[in-house]
């Protein structure tokens, strides 16, 4: 079957929409016919070399679409189901078998790699017959058509707009699931998020939603501190000023109960521990692999605490249903967020989101 599909050819090159042929579905696996799918700054990290996958592949993991057909050994999807994508996951390992797939022992086998379960076979082809690679976070959706399986395919109701969903998948998963299965803060205790792109903007609406008290939002960009007013914070900082810290112990006396750091900076990850309250809790989302951040061990003993979250603790068959509710009762705005691309657009997409004029670009696929 012929598809489009945005490959990344050579790291830091852009992508290139070209014609693919994408592989039959085996018996575990789900063919998807995308409508749309969100960019994310995974796949910016792997667009320049992260994760260190096969090239060329077809990147993409915020997939949303339409069952087209399902492998003999797929139980409970049909062609026709609306469905969002996910993170891939063995579903055998004990992670797995305690309700916690986002802690996978193969996770980065099935999520970086560009393999397709059951062993080293390629989801596409070219023109002229050679491998392209897929299978990233179980999907590769920058493309017309993906593989997935039935663990990281979520059914959901056709009533929704599907060219939305796509982010539910991973980024707003991550942001809010932080807070809600992570934090779990208590009402009326302070929150501050550092970096309010997609990520940080889904924690500030899920501090909202837990009925934090004071909530702050740091970024450098102005446009997303206003948006992160809109959506729920009660104090905004520019991420860029001196002794961030010393302005949210000024803002909460006593400091701040949570802190949520997407950023990846070390900066803002020193100002997100030395900022918080007695028994605080820093979680951090984004990190890179130089990064490294400096603290006074004695913070610890005021029952501090550094965590780390992985797609916000949260098992996608079960979180994106309940974020989908919250969107529903107008409590999780994540169309606020959302500015739409068609898939030639990628680059401009992922320029935009680069430089704050765009928070979740999505692509529209068309077919």
């Amino acid at each position: 079957m012929h598809v489009e599909a945005a490959v990344l050819s050579t790291f830091g090159q852009p992508f290139e929409v070209r014609t693919l042929d994408i592989a039959a579905p085996n018996a575990d696996e789900v063919l998807v016919r995308l409508s749309a799918v969100g960019i994310c700054h995974s796949d910016v990290v792997c667009q320049h070399g992260g994760f260190a996958p096969p090239l060329p592949i077809v990147l993409g993991h915020e997939g949303a679409g339409i069952v087209e057909q399902v492998g003999a050994n797929v139980t409970g999807l049909v062609p026709g189901d609306h469905v969002v994508l996910s993170y891939a996951s063995c579903g055998g390992c004990g992670p797995c078998n305690e309700g916690q797939p986002q802690y996978c022992l193969q996770f980065g086998v099935r999520n970086f790699k560009g393999f397709r379960p059951g062993g080293v076979q390629p989801s596409y082809h070219d023109a002229g017959g050679n491998d392209v690679w897929g299978g990233f976070f179980g999907q590769s959706s920058f493309a017309t058509y993906a593989l997935a399986t039935q663990r990281n395919t979520v059914k959901v109701s056709k009533s929704l707009p599907l060219e939305l969903l796509g982010p539910l998948g991973c980024g707003l998963m991550t942001g809010s699931g932080t807070v809600l299965n992570t934090l779990k803060p208590r009402p009326g205790s302070s929150l501050a998020v550092f970096g309010v792109g997609t990520v940080g903007m889904a924690a500030l609406m899920a501090a909202k939603v837990s009925g934090c008290a004071r909530i702050i939002a740091i970024d450098v960009h102005d446009g997303r501190l206003e948006l992160a007013r809109e959506l729920g914070a009660t104090d905004v900082l520019r991420g860029d000023s001196d002794d961030l810290a010393g302005q949210l112990k000024a803002l909460v006396k006593g400091g701040i109960d949570y802190t949520v750091d997407t950023s990846g900076r070390a900066e803002a990850m020193t100002a997100a521990i030395n900022c918080l309250a007695q028994r605080g809790t820093c979680a951090v989302v984004a990190v890179s692999g130089t990064t490294e951040v400096t603290f006074a061990p004695a913070l610890l003993l005021g029952g501090r605490k550094i965590v780390g979250a992985t797609e916000g603790d949260a098992d996608p068959q079960q979180f994106i249903p309940h974020l989908l509710d919250l969107f529903e009762a107008g409590q999780f705005p994540f169309d606020r967020l959302v500015t739409f691309y068609e898939l030639a657009g990628i680059n401009t997409a992922i320029s935009d989101m680069h430089h704050g004029t765009t928070i979740k670009p999505i692509l529209r696929l068309s077919h």
